[in-house]
This record gives C-alpha cells, structure tokens and sequence, in this order.
C-alpha cells in the first residue's frame, strides 16, 4: 500500500513528498510502470537532461496525450526546471503533479485548473505561469498548446447553422491558444541565452477533409496558419506543428482512412490514468459517417492503435535535434 505523508497545496504547488511502500520509504520502493510497449521506470530511466533547464507549460494536461508528454518531458530537463500543467480536471492534475514529484524532486511541478474557452481561464493560466517568471537559469521556454476538443461529430457542414455553437468551439480551440500564447510569450520576453519554443499539437486533419469532422478539421486547419504567421512575425521564436500520427497499422484501412487526427492518440491509449472513455463513446457512436464510425469501431477492437507515449518520445525527439524549420508542420511518421 502506498502512503503520502504531505499534501500538496491549494495553490498547486507541489514540495516532493514521501512516499511509503510496504513500509518503506524512498523512490526506490516504486516498480517499473508498463504503458503497453513503453516501460517507465522510476529509478532508470531517460536522464540526460538534454533540454537543459526548462520552464514548460502544457494545456490539455490531465490525460492522454498531454499526460504522456509531461511524463515524456521530465527525465529530459535539468535539475531546476519547472512545469506548469493546465487542464479542467483538477483531481487528474492534482494526481498527476504528485507523481511527477515523486520521480523528478529536482523539477517543481504546479498545476493549474482552468477552463481555456473563457478568458478567465486564458487569465488564470497566465497569472499561474507569471508565479513561474524570473529565473535567471532558465534556457529554453516550451509553450505546449495541445488542449483541444473534436466538436459535434454527429452533424454534417449543413447542419451547423447556429454561430454560437461555432464561436464556442472556435473560442476553446483557437481563440484561447492564440491568447494564451501571445500572452505568455509577452510574460517570458525574449533574452540572450534564452530559446523560446511553441508546439501546437496538430493533425492530419488541418491538411485533408474528413467527413462530418467539420469543426475539428477547421479549427486545425486555423490553427497550423496561425502559428505559421507566429513562426513569420517573431524570428526568435522556434514553432512547431507536430501531428501525434496515425493510429492504425492494418494497411486495409490506410487505404479508405489514410489519418486519425492526434485525438485518436490519446481515446485510446493504455496509461495508468483515466480513460477518455467519454470522447471514445463519442467517437464510436456520434460521427455522422457510417463508413468512418465503423472504421474506428474496428480500430478499438483491433488492439492496433499508437500509444501515446511513443509519439510523445517521437516529439521530444524532435525538439532535442532542433533542426525542424520553424512553423513546419510534421508528422509522427515523417
């Protein structure tokens, strides 16, 4: 059984508690952690600090693949970074900071609940972040912008005719990426030494069409420009578009389906939080298409989808060779 013997503060700061197991204390006591073919492991694993000392802020952070990303990123800072993690879900978040700290005592962790499709939760964020600003040893500044949600897939572009059921989504989806990041790019100003990099998490889905997908693909669509012009407007500012990849291997389905947008990444990942059981009922049975409902029906039931945790390695990859052009769209399998 495992205890905590401090908790973590209201203001989501998280001081390393001590955990004991079996009557144990120590990090030593924790096993390894399977997350289907990728294996965490809380005393041997990635430590060679190659991102140097990072201060980070990942949106979409409670699960999936913004969860596999924070765990992705920690045995890759140096000692002193610092993560903020935004999300709704406050108890995910709550959860998640205190075994980040467990593994990484060397990294301060605080997180945020805040809704990012209302300005107070855009607002919060930032004042959240602001508590973070001032470290003179920090080296690089990662802006993660992966919150995101797919819309009403049970209606087709002709059924879309109330504008505040679009400005809604369009508020959570784009607005609040372009506000927080423009925000917090104005909090973390640029000096000499100092690299300051933006990932949105993007999809397949900002490229091609994907039928009674309509919000989903046209909010990415907007959103892979707009960093775009970012990338144009600020030289010292590193932009990176990274589409999580698909999650299909049988090349049968390549052939009618040649994409799954990166929220497919995370409905049905194998990691030791919760599910997005409700998105994965959603997909399976509201998308107006039959053809593209039964294929993610036989997806889930195949076993055959891309964890979240390999493409999370695969885009930390690629910001540790740094060699991408800025503003570039890529995809996990490029």
């Amino acid at each position: 059984m495992i205890r905590q013997s401090r908790e973590m503060g209201s203001n989501g700061n998280v001081e390393a508690p001590v955990y004991t197991l079996n009557g144990h204390n120590g990090r030593e006591c924790w096993e390894k952690t399977k997350f289907g073919d990728f294996t965490l492991d809380a005393t041997n694993g990635h430590s060679s600090s190659s991102l140097g000392t990072v201060l980070c802020v990942i949106t979409g952070a409670s699960r999936g693949f913004g969860r596999s990303l924070a765990w992705e990123l920690c045995p890759r800072v140096a000692p002193g970074s610092a993560l903020l993690l935004v999300a709704r879900t406050e108890q995910a978040l709550r959860v998640l900071a205190e075994e980040l700290t467990l593994q990484y005592p060397d990294i301060e962790v605080r997180w945020v609940a805040a809704d990012l499709g209302t300005a107070h939760g855009v607002k919060k964020t930032v004042q959240a972040a602001q508590e973070l600003n001032g470290r003179d040893a920090t080296q690089r500044i990662l802006i993660i912008n992966n919150a995101g949600s797919l819309g009403d897939i049970s209606k087709s572009f002709l059924d879309f005719t109330d504008p505040l059921e679009v400005d809604r989504y369009f508020s959570f989806n784009v607005s609040s990426a372009m506000c927080l990041t423009s925000s917090l790019l104005k909090v973390f100003k640029g000096r000499p030494g100092l690299q300051r990099l933006v990932v949105n998490v993007t999809s397949l889905a900002a490229l091609q069409p994907f039928k009674s997908w309509t919000l989903y693909c046209t909010g990415k669509a907007a959103r892979d420009m707009m960093f775009k012009v970012l990338a144009e407007e600020e030289k010292d500012v590193r932009v990176l578009s990274y589409a999580p990849g698909i999650c299909i291997i049988f090349t049968h389905f390549r052939k009618k389906i040649r994409f799954l947008p990166h929220l497919m990444c995370f409905l049905f990942t194998h990691h030791t939080g919760p599910m997005n059981n409700a998105m994965q009922d959603q997909v399976q049975s509201h998308t107006a298409d039959s053809e593209v409902r039964h294929h993610f029906i036989e997806m889930k039931k195949s076993g055959e989808l891309l964890d979240c945790h390999v493409s999370a390695k695969k885009m930390m990859g690629i910001l540790e060779k740094d060699n991408f052009k800025s503003g570039q769209h890529v995809d996990f399998f490029d």
